[in-house]
Parts: C-alpha cells; sequence; structure tokens
C-alpha cells in the first residue's frame, strides 16, 4: 500500500483542487444570478450554469476529496491524530463540506424562482472558501503545531 500512497495524495489534490475551483465560482454565479428576475431568459441561464457546475465538477470533486483524504488517513501512522494542525486542518474541511450543502440549498432557492439574500451576501459568502483554503494550506504546509 504504500506504493500507492503518492498516487492516492495526488489524486486527493486534484479532487480539492476541482472543489475548490467550483466553491470559488458558484457564490460569484448566485452575486450575478441574485441581479436578475426570475422567469427571464438570463435567469434560467444562470440556474443552468449552478446546476451544470454543481453536479458535473463541485459534488463528484468533494466525494472523491473526502474518499481520497479518508484513504490517505487511514494509510497514516495513527500517531498522526495526536498533531494540533491536522484538528485545524479537518475543521476547515468540515466547514468547506457545510458550506457546499449551503450551496446546494441556496441553488434549489434560485431554481425554485426565490431568494431570500442580497448580492452583498453572496459577495461575502465568496470569500470563505479562499480564506478556509489559506487556513488549510498553512495548517499542511507549515503545520504550525
Amino acid at each position: 500500500m504504500a506504493a500507492l500512497y503518492p498516487w492516492i495524495k495526488a489524486l486527493h489534490v486534484f479532487f480539492v483542487i476541482s472543489w475548490m475551483a467550483g466553491l470559488l465560482y458558484l457564490p460569484r454565479l448566485f452575486v450575478y444570478h441574485s441581479q436578475t428576475t426570475p422567469g427571464t431568459p438570463e435567469y434560467e441561464r444562470f440556474g443552468v450554469m449552478e446546476r451544470r457546475l454543481m453536479r458535473g465538477i463541485m459534488l463528484p470533486s468533494a466525494v472523491l476529496t473526502w474518499v481520497f483524504g479518508i484513504t490517505m488517513l487511514w494509510l497514516t501512522d495513527w500517531a498522526f491524530f495526536a498533531e494540533g494542525w491536522l484538528h485545524v486542518k479537518l475543521t476547515g474541511v468540515v466547514i468547506l463540506t457545510v458550506l457546499h450543502h449551503m450551496c446546494i440549498r441556496w441553488r434549489r432557492g434560485f431554481a425554485e424562482g426565490r431568494n431570500p439574500h442580497s448580492e452583498r451576501f453572496y459577495r461575502i459568502v465568496n470569500e470563505v472558501p479562499a480564506l478556509l483554503l489559506f487556513i488549510i494550506l498553512v495548517m499542511v504546509i507549515v503545520r504550525p503545531f
């Protein structure tokens, strides 16, 4: 199994990048979508873009990020779990997953012609994945504690 670890890690990183691309782009689409009127062709076009991004890229990438991440943890020395940076990193990943599920709900709201949030709300949400990515990368690369 040790020979497979670098391949599993490479696949994990690939799917993290794909998932993050979606998490960084989808809230931006929500910003633009919130500026349109339900029922217009423009409104419907944003819905199609959001659905394809969510179902075609984000969902498979999120699932495979978790699968390969858990596989790496399973193949690792269990003493690894005592290190604080890993707990911070995993907390960040859980928060990204919660954000992903919130995006699913917001996308469904747009699809149903209702949007309870402002353009400003989505602009703020758009910054959250980048902040979490920064924290996760610092934890993985620097391992400050």
